[in-house]
């Protein structure tokens, strides 16, 4: 029997891990499945997950960041230049590939990607957080009034 890449970990996870997981599975995701940004919160901050930010750090900067938060770059620079160490990067910072990650990006796009890529270098339990931190554009072209992080009312403060 060939194993699949969403294989379950020997770790019991929390159970909002466990249902967002049995989701992915169904709709064949690649990779564990999405979180909402107040449940990636909780499981933060109850050490049931590691939180990852994956955008740059000129984001990190102008836009703001999550407290406590670990980062390791999807992609670098003003033109996004994709992170060709980010698996290993990832692994580093996370403290291993078995320990369950929540990754938040800008809208949520990213993240996803960088979901797959981890989850297809062997990571066991890699979650996107849904909306990112500044969720979809509104009407006007503009982010954080819809949805995300942010508007969520989480804490994020800026350098």
């Amino acid at each position: 029997m060939s194993e699949t890449v969403l294989e379950r970990p020997a770790a019991t996870l929390h159970p909002i891990l466990e249902a967002r997981r049995s989701e992915a599975e169904r709709g064949d995701l690649g990779y564990a499945g999405g979180v909402t940004p107040a449940d990636a919160w909780a499981l933060a901050q109850t050490g049931a997950a590691r939180l990852i930010d994956v955008r740059s750090n000129e984001e990190l900067v102008f836009v703001g960041r999550v407290p406590d938060a670990l980062h390791v770059a999807w992609a670098t620079g003003t033109s996004l230049n994709r992170n060709p160490r980010f698996a290993k990067e990832l692994e580093q910072r996370a403290g291993g590939k078995d320990v369950p990650l929540l990754l938040i990006c800008r809208s949520g796009k990213r993240s996803v990607e960088a979901a797959k890529a981890a989850t297809a270098a062997g990571f066991s339990a890699v979650f996107n957080v849904l909306e990112g931190f500044e969720g979809e554009l509104d009407d006007r072209g503009r982010r954080g009034n819809l949805d995300g992080w942010r508007r969520a009312g989480l804490p994020w403060y800026q350098d």
